[in-house]
């Protein structure tokens, strides 16, 4: 377990609010009511920490990007702080309406953002007025702080990690309209069924919330650590790969080279074989013809003996 009942205790994550403001969604979650307050079951909530912890591992090893959403005063430096030390991105000023669902939007003022970066190294804006000057360098302080924090992300994150659920509605609203799964601190006056991985906990405490959200990161710190040795075994293995592709290559081009001499022995060869095969066909040929001519031969003599001796004994 990356969290222990202890550590949440301490953490005063099992202070839930009024029992007149409850949710009755999160029944199951609810231990006790104590002076009018309820008490979050921290055995339940480490379970969920640590479900949640594997999910966002596997994201991390996959190489795919977990937006982190606290926007509340308490949650605001903790939730970006973790999220810098993971490389994830994160707001924690003001949720843009369709930063989701309008992302291409979103972009462009990214690259606006940009824009006026490079206007500054380029030397371009010393050619304009101090009015000029003034009012895109507002303009970009205003981009930095609204999206400063999102401008390594060039398409949409892969999970979205929520400090308080009904504080950042709308966030969640515009995660589940495009399908992107939930991971949310959700206390005892919140809705719970919206939330695809859900963590009971105190979303008011900033010490409970940096217990979970260090659990979390430590998850996905793994993550991208095993995510780093697979590159680099893959790295290493098409090095090898490489290594090993060039003595084919050398072996094909001496075959090639040699390809000639041996095509010229092959031609000789069958020239040779050819030419065998034609003196041997002519000696049977000649043989064949000996006997017949020798059978041709009495016929045509064996007439003209007979006068001859005739006209030796007249």
């Amino acid at each position: 377990m990356r969290t222990n009942f202890d550590q949440l205790l301490e953490a005063g994550a099992h202070f839930g609010h009024l029992k007149r403001k409850w949710n009755p969604a999160m029944a199951p979650y609810i231990y006790m009511e104590r002076n009018g307050i309820h008490i979050i079951d921290l055995n339940k909530t480490a379970v969920k920490i640590e479900e949640a912890a594997e999910a966002l591992k596997n994201m991390a090893r996959s190489g795919r990007k977990v937006l982190f959403v606290g926007t509340k005063k308490q949650a605001q430096e903790v939730v970006a702080a973790h999220a810098q030390e993971v490389g994830m991105p994160y707001i924690t000023e003001r949720w843009a309406g369709g930063m989701l669902t309008n992302f291409p939007t979103i972009r462009k003022a990214v690259k606006k953002m940009s824009q006026i970066d490079k206007m500054a190294s380029d030397g371009t804006m010393d050619n304009m007025s101090k009015r000029e000057k003034l009012q895109i360098s507002r303009q970009r302080e205003k981009l930095e702080k609204n999206l400063g924090s999102i401008a390594d992300m060039t398409r949409l994150p892969s999970a979205v990690f929520v400090v308080d659920v009904i504080k950042e509605k709308i966030a969640v609203a515009e995660a589940n309209r495009l399908g992107i799964p939930v991971f949310g601190i959700v206390d005892t006056n919140s809705n719970p069924n919206n939330i695809d991985f859900v963590i009971p906990s105190n979303d008011d405490a900033t010490k409970a919330i940096d217990v979970i959200l260090t659990a979390v990161c430590e998850a996905i710190k793994e993550g991208l650590e095993e995510r780093k040795v697979e590159k680099a075994d893959e790295e290493a293995s098409a090095e090898q790969a490489t290594a090993e592709a060039p003595q084919p290559k050398e072996r094909r081009q001496r075959i090639r080279k040699a390809a000639p001499k041996a095509e010229a022995e092959k031609v000789a060869e069958v020239k040779e074989e050819v030419k065998a095969e034609a003196k041997e066909e002519a000696k049977e040929e000649v043989k064949e013809e000996a006997p017949k001519a020798e059978k041709k031969a009495p016929k045509a003599k064996a007439p003209k003996a007979e006068p001859k001796a005739e006209e030796a004994a007249e």
